[in-house]
């Protein structure tokens, strides 16, 4: 047993294996479909590199973004546009050329939403 499991075992009480399934369920909470939609755009190991790269650069132009990327152009800017729906990305407009950036605030709530489990 590591340490971390022991730790884990002496913090974490057993579920009363006697009692009625029904009573141990937890009900859906308004919080878990926001987690849901996070979590999915988080889905794919391209759309977390994206969000990876973008933290550590700050904003960022979409070319130089898809240069950073194992993938094509298109495929960068679909895995974007899924991070842009859920909120965790923002693009502005800028001298005719999308500039992309983390939504802290966003990122921040999926933090939170996550430690709240």
């Amino acid at each position: 047993m590591t340490a971390m499991t022991a730790m884990t075992a002496k913090t974490a009480p057993l579920p009363d294996m006697a009692a009625d399934p029904a009573d141990l369920a937890e009900p859906v909470r308004p919080e878990d479909e926001e987690l849901a939609i996070l979590a999915k755009a988080l889905g794919h190991p391209i759309r977390v590199l994206i969000l990876r790269n973008l933290l550590r650069i700050g904003s960022c132009y979409f070319g130089r973004l898809a240069d950073l990327l194992p993938v094509a152009a298109s495929t960068a800017s679909q895995h974007l546009t899924i991070l842009k729906e859920a909120g965790l990305v923002k693009g502005e407009i800028g001298e005719a050329r999308p500039c992309y950036c983390v939504d802290t605030g966003r990122l921040r709530r999926l933090q939170q939403l996550i430690n709240d489990m």
